[in-house]
């Protein structure tokens, strides 16, 4: 048994399509189907079951999966152990994030201590975020709500109040709060499900009785606010991002009853290494939300 014939059978065995693996894998299709078929001999058994040029993972194929998996994970964490050993200086950090405008401040602190170590960020939503982290595709989720569940670590690392913004115009202009409940025959301007904030507030409405009626749904946050100041609708905004959005023509209202609090998440998985690059990354995370924490005074 050979280490190739293992990262092959993985890859067919996750897509259950052998032309596809073949283009991922960048081998010809009548290669890989040898490879998969000497595996085979080699255990004695068939670990697909074939109709064609159908493949579906048997009995005896989804169990050697998990041992697959899990061997090759170790192999993968490491080589990444190593590879933190000899070059601890370096490296790269993969993030996936639902929160990115408090990236910058983060990013920037922690330049300063690793300025040679690179980064790969997407905007993920929530189960994106879940998926991508257990596959060990990206280092750490920050996010809210917190991805948690079996295979992960969850570090809580800040709580705050949901504020909704609305155009000066607006018949709630002249108040400093309101409770949601007074909110159900408003349109709002949200993100689409998945995303955390979005999540979050159709949870707390339901709970006071509605279902928010959207005028958009959008992917970009950074476009909630000028459709607000446009009249479009009103939208719900963390607190924390009330520091970095143009408030002209924008009033922002406390809300109570309930008190709408989210939570933000680092998350991590919980059997992949931990560099040295990643363990300092998470504490300029935790120490960053610590101060913003303190200087919370909106």
């Amino acid at each position: 048994m050979e280490l190739l014939q293992l990262e092959y059978f993985r890859t067919v065995a996750r897509l259950e399509h052998m032309t596809e693996a073949a283009g991922v894998l960048h081998v010809t299709q009548s290669s890989l189907s040898k490879t998969i078929q000497r595996l085979e001999e080699d255990l004695g058994v068939s670990l697909f079951d074939r109709s064609g040029r159908k493949l579906r993972l048997n009995e005896f194929g989804r169990s050697f999966l998990q041992r697959v998996e899990r061997a090759l994970f170790e192999l993968e964490e490491g080589k990444r152990e190593i590879v933190d050993l000899t070059s601890a200086d370096y490296g790269t950090l993969a993030l996936g994030v639902n929160t990115a405008y408090m990236l910058p401040d983060i990013l920037h602190r922690f330049r300063e201590i690793r300025p040679q170590v690179q980064f790969y960020v997407q905007q993920l939503g929530t189960h994106e975020m879940e998926i991508r982290v257990k596959k060990g595709e990206v280092d750490f989720c920050l996010s809210s709500p917190p991805i948690q569940g079996s295979e992960l670590v969850c570090d809580i690392v800040f709580q705050e109040q949901i504020y909704v913004i609305v155009p000066t115009t607006h018949r709630f202009a002249n108040r400093d709060r309101v409770r949601l409940s007074e909110l159900k025959e408003e349109r709002f301007v949200s993100l689409k499900k998945g995303y955390g904030i979005r999540d979050l507030m159709d949870f707390y409405c339901e709970k006071a009785g509605f279902v928010p009626e959207n005028a958009y749904e959008g992917d970009e946050p950074a476009t909630l606010s000028p459709l607000v100041q446009a009249g479009l609708g009103i939208s719900f905004i963390p607190k924390s991002a009330l520091q970095v959005l143009p408030l002209e023509n924008i009033v922002f209202l406390q809300i109570e009853e309930p008190v709408c609090i989210r939570e933000i998440g680092l998350s991590r998985h919980q059997s992949r290494y931990l560099s040295s690059v990643a363990k300092e990354f998470r504490q300029v995370i935790i120490e960053h939300f610590q101060r913003v924490a303190q200087n919370d005074d909106i």
